[in-house]
């Protein structure tokens, strides 16, 4: 099998180290925006590097990965639809709904694979909670609190074309609580902060955020996110229901002190970022899109389920600028939870 990796920045490397170590990949042929970063890439994994985008589907693929900057996603895996290959994409698909359905559509017209890269629904503890929840061990789920804490703003060039705090961090979080839960949002009520340093309000985007999200089924949510978390990377969801309650992402990396005389000591190696703390679930993505290509299993996370994460981060800025509840049947892309 011979991979295409349009991008090789930090993911796009990750990916293509993971491919080129995979028994059923042969080859890949690499190309970036940065030509010299590509063949840099290649030179080190004895892969091939295309000096443009054109070269990886003039020269033959039989599926791509696309890692490249988010404004040219939706393109890509419109032009990899036409051509007929099944594509793995790092979320999101546009920053907007619009552009976001018309890729989708795309695809489905041309009857190809998109897969999402949502790593955590890779993560052997949401998993864990997923499968918590449908075994009935918590009962009756009442209470969801998840949270993404950065320590530490990425580059104001990301944080330029990045969406936006909702889209860009916690538009994880909106997927994997759908995930795990198994329920659809039924409306969102969203407040955000800029106090923090001023390229934030300079940009028009939020260093923190708070969000409080209520099911279909009637069990209420949190998801709060920050670029400020000088302590560490921390990203948990604890679950609490009738019977039981457990968390996601609570070991001895987590970056948190007890102020109790008995509590647990703070972290002595805390988790840096999201590279570190996700590693193995990145790996597994890709290994389940090598499945999907040669027909073994279902998509795990295709367009669709990717859009429904963005309308939920599209109805928290409407919620934030509105300063009300908004219901996602509100929202362009999906019919409003029962």
């Amino acid at each position: 099998m011979r991979i295409g990796v349009i991008g090789t920045g930090r993911i796009g490397t990750i990916h293509a180290n993971t491919l080129s170590r995979h028994r059923d990949v042969g080859s890949l042929i690499l190309t970036d925006a940065d030509p010299a970063r590509a063949q840099e890439l290649a030179h080190r994994l004895g892969e091939t590097a295309a000096p443009g985008v054109d070269e990886i589907f003039r020269w033959g693929v039989d599926a791509v990965v696309i890692t490249t900057a988010t404004a040219a996603h939706a393109e890509m895996i419109g032009r990899a639809a036409r051509s007929g290959l099944p594509v793995f994409c790092e979320k999101p698909i546009a920053l907007d709904l619009p552009g976001t359905l018309a890729a989708i559509t795309e695809v489905e017209t041309a009857g190809t694979v998109l897969q999402m890269g949502f790593q955590r629904r890779f993560d052997t503890g949401y998993a864990g909670a997923r499968e918590a929840i449908r075994s009935g061990r918590l009962g009756r789920l009442h209470t969801v609190r998840a949270m993404t804490s950065d320590p530490a703003p990425p580059p104001t060039s990301h944080l330029r074309i990045s969406g936006g705090l909702y889209r860009d961090t916690l538009i994880h979080d909106f997927d994997i609580l759908r995930w795990v839960t198994g329920h659809e949002v039924l409306d969102v009520y969203a407040a955000g902060s800029d106090h923090g340093p001023t390229l934030f309000r300079a940009i028009g985007d939020l260093d923190t955020a708070a969000v409080v999200l209520t099911l279909e089924d009637g069990t209420l949510a949190t998801a709060t996110a920050t670029r400020l978390n000088g302590a560490g990377y921390d990203v948990r969801m604890e679950l609490a229901g009738e019977l039981d309650q457990i968390a996601v992402g609570l070991d001895d990396r987590t970056p948190i002190a007890s102020t109790e005389p008995t509590g647990p000591p703070a972290a002595s190696k805390p988790w840096t970022g999201f590279l570190e703390r996700f590693g193995p679930a990145y790996e597994a993505e890709i290994a389940a899109f090598i499945e999907v290509v040669r027909g073994e299993r279902a998509n795990p996370c295709d367009g669709r389920e990717a859009m429904q994460a963005l309308r939920i981060a599209e109805a928290c800025d409407r919620s934030r600028r509105e300063h009300r509840p908004v219901r996602l049947g509100e929202i362009l892309g999906g019919p409003e939870p029962v």
